[in-house]
C-alpha cells in the first residue's frame, strides 16, 4: 500500500506512521490527510498489528494545516474531491481500537496538536511542544480539541490553553497532564517503542476491548458501562488468548498471545 506525504512501517506487532513533509514541518496537505486515514484504518484492520506509533519526520511533529497553500488558493483536499468528514483523520483516530502512541518529536500546532491529543498516550521529546493556536488564527479547534481538552485536563485548564493559544513546552504540557513522559530527543523513538512493546505483549483482544470500554465510558453512566464491560467479558473468556493466559499462569511462564 502506497501513501503520499506519509511513511508506514510495520515491525513485530507495531505499526509506525510518520508524517513526512519535513521541509514544511509536516504541515497537513490534502494527500497527507487521505494517507493518514488509510494508514490508520490499515493498521487497525491488520490482525498482526497490536500498537500504532504516530510521529513526524524531521524537527517537527505537525505544524497544522498548510496555511501557505491555503493562502495561495489551494484548499486542503484530495485532488478535486473534498475530504469526507466521516473519514477525516481525527474521526478515524478516535475510532481506532488499537492503542495509539504519539511520539512527539517536535512542535505540534493547531491541527497537529489535536492529532497528538487524539492519541491514547503521548511521549514527548524535550524539543516537543503543543500549541492550540486556533484563536490566534481566527478559527476554532476543528479537529477534536474542544472535545478532548476538557476531558484530558478539566474545564479551567482547558479554557486557559484554548483561549490563550499559548505554545506549551513539553515540560509545561507534562505538568498539565497532556503528556505522559518527556525524554531526551535521542531517546524518543526507543522509549515510545519500548512502551509499545510492553503493551503489545498483552492479550491484544483484551487491550482493544479495554480501549473501547474506556471510550464508551466517557459518554455513559457507570451502570451502563459496567453492563457493556460484562458483555465484552463473555467473548473474551471464550478466546484462545484467555486459555493461553490461564495455562501460562499455571505453568509460570510468559503467555504467547495470538489475538484470537
Amino acid at each position: 500500500m502506497e501513501f503520499q506525504d506519509l511513511l508506514y512501517e510495520k515491525d513485530v506487532h507495531i505499526a509506525t506512521i510518520t508524517l513526512n513533509r519535513p521541509d514544511r514541518l509536516n504541515a497537513i496537505s490534502g494527500p497527507m490527510l487521505e494517507s493518514l486515514s488509510r494508514a490508520l484504518i490499515a493498521a487497525d484492520d491488520d490482525i498482526d498489528v497490536r500498537v500504532i506509533i504516530l510521529t513526524g519526520a524531521g524537527r517537527g511533529f505537525c505544524s497544522g494545516l498548510d496555511l501557505k497553500a491555503h493562502a495561495s488558493g489551494t484548499r486542503i483536499s484530495t485532488g478535486t474531491t473534498k475530504i469526507d468528514l466521516r473519514n477525516a483523520p481525527p474521526i478515524v483516530l478516535h475510532n481506532v481500537d488499537k492503542p495509539v502512541i504519539c511520539a512527539l518529536n517536535g512542535p505540534a500546532a493547531g491541527y497537529g496538536t489535536d492529532l497528538a491529543l487524539g492519541c491514547d498516550i503521548r511521549v514527548a521529546s524535550e524539543e516537543g511542544k503543543l500549541g492550540a493556536v486556533f484563536t490566534k488564527r481566527g478559527v476554532v479547534p476543528e479537529s477534536g480539541g474542544t472535545w478532548l481538552l476538557p476531558r484530558l485536563i478539566g474545564w479551567a485548564r482547558a479554557a486557559e490553553v484554548a483561549f490563550t493559544g499559548r505554545m506549551l513546552s513539553a515540560h509545561e504540557a507534562l505538568d498539565l497532564g497532556l503528556i505522559n513522559k518527556v525524554v531526551p530527543a535521542d531517546d524518543l523513538m526507543r522509549e515510545a517503542r519500548a512502551l509499545a512493546e510492553e503493551i503489545a505483549g498483552n492479550a491484544p483482544l483484551a487491550v482493544q476491548a479495554t480501549k473501547r470500554m474506556m471510550r464508551l465510558g466517557l459518554e455513559e453512566s457507570f451502570e451502563a458501562n459496567v453492563h457493556h464491560v460484562f458483555l465484552q467479558l463473555r467473548p473474551l473468556m471464550q478466546s484462545e488468548d484467555f486459555q493461553e493466559a490461564l495455562t501460562a499462569f499455571l505453568d509460570k511462564r510468559t503467555p504467547r498471545f495470538k489475538g484470537r
